[in-house]
């Protein structure tokens, strides 16, 4: 259970990463991309973050969170710049794809009646027989 300390930080972070990560998609002139950070968890030592990302077009999802890993320590010095005021050591960052949406959009194809695994077994995941 999260406390109020690290929905707040995990809030704050959110809110700068945006900034941070859209502004480099503006200033190196990246079109038809957009990254949104959808969640940030911060552990109760609050010494990691965990940075959920929702990358459309999902095609450059992959390219894009390799890209951003590799540039994390980067964006860590941007964000205690912006944040050094708040908190005295900013988190590590961990970055993953958040795949809410696409969750989402299956149990709405399904209620839909567009994709009815009763109808279709096939759309069914095959069990393992042990």
């Amino acid at each position: 259970m999260e406390t109020n300390r690290q929905k707040k930080i995990g809030g704050v972070i959110q809110k700068d990463l945006v900034d941070i990560l859209q502004g480099e998609v503006r200033k190196n002139g990246i079109s038809n991309l957009i990254i949104s950070v959808s969640k940030v968890v911060v552990t109760t030592d609050l010494s990691v973050a965990t940075v959920h990302l929702s990358i459309f077009p999902q095609e450059k999802a992959a390219e894009t969170l390799a890209a951003i890993k590799t540039n994390t320590s980067l964006i860590k010095h941007d964000l205690s710049q912006r944040v050094k005021l708040q908190l005295r050591k900013v988190p590590n960052l961990t970055f993953f794809i958040d795949d809410s949406l696409d969750y989402i959009e299956k149990i709405d194809n399904a209620l839909k009646g567009e994709e009815n695994p009763i109808e279709n077994r096939d759309l069914l995941e095959k069990r393992r027989k042990y």
